[in-house]
């Protein structure tokens, strides 16, 4: 029985430690507008942060999740290793501190491992800025939904599945 358990918890601790040890997951270190992303050019000349915000959010929540995240300035989806390609689809902003926060944005990803593709996402959060949104900024309340988004590409990653719908999707 002894023999048993101790071989069991052996092979479960190997299991950890082989997940733990997974290569690194790539992304960029801003996350840029799809071509066909629906972002009002007020929200780009503004929101300059977003993209960044994202990526930062992703490899901050990575670490809780036990999932290494690197940012890198380019990004080869052929490369080896494992590469997460994000892009920013929508980023809406309506209302504003006095009458209400209105916002949301969206995202897609694919990660490819060693050039291959390997699994999906579309992502959406919205917010309406939380407490005491009436002293927020409108891309204040869209740094929001990238943070959360960020967090759930981070629990995506530890699992990935194909065509995944994250968040309020």
């Amino acid at each position: 029985m002894f023999k048993k358990a101790t071989i069991s918890i052996v092979l479960l601790t190997g299991s950890f430690v082989g997940f733990a040890a997974a290569d690194p997951v790539i992304i960029q270190s801003t996350i840029p507008y799809a071509a066909d992303a629906k972002v009002a050019q007020k929200v780009r000349n503004e929101c300059v942060e977003l993209g960044a915000q994202f990526a930062s959010f992703t490899k901050e929540f990575g670490e809780k999740y036990e999932v290494e995240v690197q940012l890198s300035d380019t990004l080869d989806p052929s490369a080896k290793g494992r590469v997460l390609q994000m892009e920013i689809t929508e980023a809406v902003s309506q209302g504003n501190a006095f009458i209400g926060h209105r916002k949301f944005s969206s995202a897609r990803g694919t990660l490819y491992e060693n050039g291959e593709k390997v699994a999906s996402f579309e992502a959406l959060r919205q917010s309406g800025g939380g407490a005491f949104a009436g002293y927020k900024g409108s891309c204040s309340v869209l740094g929001r939904t990238v943070k959360a988004m960020g967090k759930d590409v981070a629990q995506w990653l530890q699992a990935p599945t194909d065509n995944a719908a994250l968040g309020d999707m």
